[in-house]
């Protein structure tokens, strides 16, 4: 498996510590160091909280430091982290980079993490931020018609389901959606799923620790049928969703569930572009974000959203 990842990944990969989630328990593993962020003097970083669910949310918004009285798109964006990890100040930078590249205004949800807080509080906190950014536009001073959602890995998983939730609840409409290596699948059952392990890629995101992330976040009410909220592979109905762009590393364990969740959508007649990285580990452009590769996948999926919000508004 070595040989098969990028030359430019593999000191990255090599100097990473090896994790097992399950050994590990939650605190260890959440206490790894944040990644080093510098902000741009150019991005103005706000929270705010708001009513959840069943509990005060904070929210991270990121937009110009100068705005005028432009309504700029929206782009509700989910951390990762195996719905048990992670925090939204984490993933600060790539944040900041929709504002300057996208020019958009970012939100962040900072919801309730697993085990602590088993499905669904996940994706109804999400949901609640995504309807309270298009219940708050005018004061956002946003375009309600151009609400994008995205986010990776468990925050991919998150942005799948919020297409899924908003196209059958009604209430928000959302424009794209860019579920980037999502997490959508809770059976681990696909070829990438058993050949990405703990044997083959330990300092990677693999099978062990995934099994684990989804026990966490599932807890032990769903043994058989889980809700296509929680994993959306699961969904039977993927009509009418928004357009969407995936991308996924091929040294990934979600690289199968993620081409067929793209494939499927492209048969639902849903307009999809997906990009597959060879050589690449799962989260990759995170955890090497100043290699070659890792600025070309940033930069084709800001460059997507920006053509999504850029079409829009020539409809509008």
């Amino acid at each position: 498996m070595k040989d098969t990842v990028l030359a430019e990944l593999q000191p990255i990969l090599d100097a990473a510590p090896a994790t097992d989630m399950e050994a590990d328990g939650v605190e260890a593993t959440r206490s790894a160091p944040p990644p080093p962020v510098e902000h741009s003097p150019e991005v103005r970083i706000s929270t705010r909280t708001f009513s959840g669910p069943e509990c005060p949310l904070t929210l991270r918004i990121y937009e110009p430091a100068v705005r005028t009285e432009e309504l700029l798109p929206a782009l509700l964006w989910s951390h990762g982290g195996g719905y048990a990890l992670g925090k939204p100040e984490y993933e600060d930078g790539i944040c900041e980079r929709f504002v300057l590249e996208a020019r958009c205004v970012v939100v962040q949800v900072d919801y309730r993490l697993a085990p602590e807080h088993v499905y669904p509080a996940a994706i109804e906190d999400s949901y609640a931020g995504l309807k309270w950014t298009a219940d708050h536009a005018a004061e956002l001073k946003i375009d309600r018609s151009r609400i994008a959602v995205a986010g990776p890995s468990a925050g991919g998983g998150l942005t799948a389901a919020l297409a899924l939730m908003a196209r059958d609840r009604g209430e928000v409409p959302v424009l794209f959606q860019m579920p980037l290596y999502p997490m959508v699948d809770d059976r681990n059952d696909t070829p990438s799923s058993y050949e990405i392990n703990s044997k083959t890629m330990p300092k990677a995101w693999n099978r062990e620790n995934n099994i684990t992330a989804w026990k966490w976040y599932l807890g032990r009410d769903f043994s058989g049928e889980v809700p296509p909220y929680a994993a959306p592979s699961r969904a039977k109905d993927l009509t009418g969703l928004p357009p969407a762009y995936l991308c996924v590393g091929q040294q990934d364990p979600f690289r199968d569930e993620t081409i067929d969740y793209a494939a499927r959508l492209a048969r639902a007649g849903v307009s999809v572009e997906l990009h597959v990285y060879p050589g690449c580990f799962h989260g990759f452009d995170f955890i090497a974000n100043r290699t070659e590769v890792c600025e070309r996948c940033r930069a084709e999926y800001i460059v997507a959203l920006k053509r999504a919000f850029d079409r829009a508004a020539g409809q509008n």
